[in-house]
């Protein structure tokens, strides 16, 4: 078998191996090859002639007598056995012998040669030389593709290595960006982290700020109220007890427009025509402003209803004006309008949470110094603000802001500095009717019970179940009182004739007070429930839907209301 690892053009591969034992047949033909410049190597018998074609040869010229008997069989065998790539050029040089077993012969022969041709003799040398040359010339072709096969393996072969180098580089810069990724995302935790305790800190600051200069004015009352009773001197009782409650009622709310900026506030939504809101807020927005301020109530017509808690209604436009009137120490124009517009899907996706529709739209501007744009980035952040210590809370927007979105609505700004500022609130349009917008506005006075007439209070706070107790008494109810759902399932189920339940959200020992309501209905199912509560979260109510006979009000209450409330809900 040619060696593979020979290349091309070798004196090796450039000669001829000749089988021709017999007579003179071999010496003539490698006269014939030698005038031709083709080298020739003479071989005795089948066995020399492999051995040269081993060594290596571009072509073999064989008399077909020499290929009888075992000789033609190793000659096969060696064909077989050639590498894919080599094809050896044989000329079998035949008699003219015609008959048919011969013929049969020379087929089988050609068959396992492969690439053979056979030559009849006897012949001219210019044919044999012919013959031979162009045998060569296919051999070195052969040579010629394996190399090209053998060039491409190797390309094959670098560029396999390149793709595996570039592969591990790849895989390299892969990891180094998934730690980069992973690093940064530790930094962004860290820095949300950090903005976060910095916001519960400036959050807690500003409460104890404000709480702390309403608790002195409470707690200073107080001591006074307890000197001068000591002393008997009555005189003064009064101005302090309004000192007090005038501190009391900065500190509910405070604590109300907490819960509207984080959207948990007890709204109490009514079909509410704002139109005839604005007229009955006139009075109090022109008094609020101060006469430097002009206000402009641009007249609308066919403003759609809307469905929203008219009192936070009124609390945010009151903010919105307190605002504005701050940003014109020097005096402007104040313009509130409302109207109706359908925000289509787009702009509604564009804003998260937004549901697409109709809303009546309420716009607040004033032509004061306006915001710059990280101001107004700001702008409904808590404590947030930029008037002078102690000159504001920093609550008024993030209260609006918590009132839009609570009531599926929207808020946005726009401001720039020294033009203004316009600030629009955007309510969900309601299609229902709208009651008669003066009938909230009446006084309701302080009822009394009627005979028998008996109410449980239970709540954890013992200071709100005396005073409810003592204004029940007053108003000639019965009044029991407990302090958790335990306590007050046992009065329940062994107090027949109780006419209303009063009760905390929250209550003490694993029952809430809505548990507690839907147990004591069990025996008494047309039993009425009023909750009272410093912080509705919606599942403590049933996810915010109360039942027939149910009620909700919100901590700290003024005592009238209750009463009003009582006697409401028996009646």
């Amino acid at each position: 078998m040619p060696n593979p690892e020979k290349q091309p053009e070798t004196p090796f591969e450039a000669r001829i191996a000749v089988l021709a034992p017999i007579g003179r047949d071999n010496a003539a033909i490698t006269d014939v090859l030698g005038r031709a410049g083709v080298i020739a190597e003479s071989c005795a018998d089948a066995a020399c002639l492999i051995r040269v074609l081993e060594d290596g040869a571009g072509a073999a010229i064989v008399t077909e007598e020499s290929l009888f008997g075992a000789g033609a069989t190793a000659v096969a065998a060696w064909v077989e056995a050639q590498p894919p790539w080599s094809d050896l050029p044989f000329i079998v040089l035949t008699s003219r012998e015609v008959r048919a077993e011969v013929q049969i012969w020379r087929h089988r022969t050609l068959g396992a040669l492969r690439n053979a041709s056979m030559l009849e003799r006897p012949l001219d040398a210019l044919t044999l030389s012919s013959a031979a040359t162009s045998a060569l010339r296919a051999r070195r072709r052969q040579y010629e593709v394996r190399h090209y096969l053998a060039s491409r393996a190797q390309v094959a072969v670098r560029l396999e290595q390149l793709v595996e180098d570039r592969t591990r580089r790849l895989e390299a810069t892969n990891a180094e960006l998934l730690q980069q990724i992973t690093e940064r995302e530790k930094t962004e935790a860290a820095l949300r982290q950090a903005q976060k305790m910095e916001a519960v800190g400036q959050l807690t600051g500003g409460l104890a700020h404000d709480f702390n200069n309403m608790l002195a004015g409470i707690t200073g009352s107080l001591e006074l109220m307890r000197r001068r009773i000591d002393q008997e001197r009555y005189a003064d009782l009064g101005r302090y007890v309004d000192i007090a409650a005038t501190a009391a009622n900065r500190a509910a709310a405070l604590t109300h427009r907490l819960l509207a900026f984080s959207r948990r506030q007890t709204l109490s939504p009514k079909p509410t025509d704002t139109v005839a809101l604005l007229e009955s807020m006139t009075t109090l927005i022109t008094g609020t402003v101060g006469p430097t301020i002009r206000v402009d109530l641009p007249q609308a017509d066919d403003i759609w209803p809307t469905l929203c808690d008219p009192h936070q209604l009124e609390s945010a436009i009151l903010n919105l004006v307190i605002n504005a009137r701050d940003a014109m120490p020097e005096g402007g124009v104040l313009t509130i309008e409302l109207g109706n517009v359908n925000l289509d899907t787009p702009y509604a996706a564009a804003h998260g949470d937004l549901d697409p529709g109709d809303y009546v739209v309420l716009s607040v501007s004033d032509t004061g110094t306006g915001m710059s744009p990280e101001i107004v980035a700001r702008a409904f952040d808590p404590f947030f603000t930029t008037k002078p210590l102690g000159a504001g809370t920093g609550l008024g927007l993030s209260m609006v802001y918590g009132f839009a979105k609570q009531s599926s609505g929207h808020l946005r700004i726009y401001s720039e500095v020294g033009q203004g500022s316009t600030i629009r609130i955007y309510l969900p349009r309601h299609r229902g009717v709208v009651a008669d917008p003066t009938a909230r506005f009446a006084t309701i006075g302080m009822p009394r019970a009627e005979a028998g007439e008996t109410v449980l209070i239970v709540d954890d706070e013992s200071a709100i179940r005396v005073l409810v107790r003592e204004v029940l008494a007053e108003l000639g109810y019965a009044a029991l009182e407990a302090e958790d759902g335990s306590h007050a399932l046992k009065i329940l189920r062994s107090t027949n004739g109780i006419n209303l339940l009063i009760t905390d959200v929250g209550l003490p020992n694993g029952m809430n007070g809505r548990q507690l309501a839907d147990a004591a209905r069990q025996n008494q199912h047309d039993l009425r429930v009023l909750f009272i509560t410093g912080y509705a979260e919606k599942a403590a109510v049933g996810n915010g839907l109360l039942e027939h006979g149910m009620d909700v009000m919100t901590k700290p209450f003024a005592l009238h209301a209750l009463a009003s409330k009582i006697r409401e809900m028996i009646h």
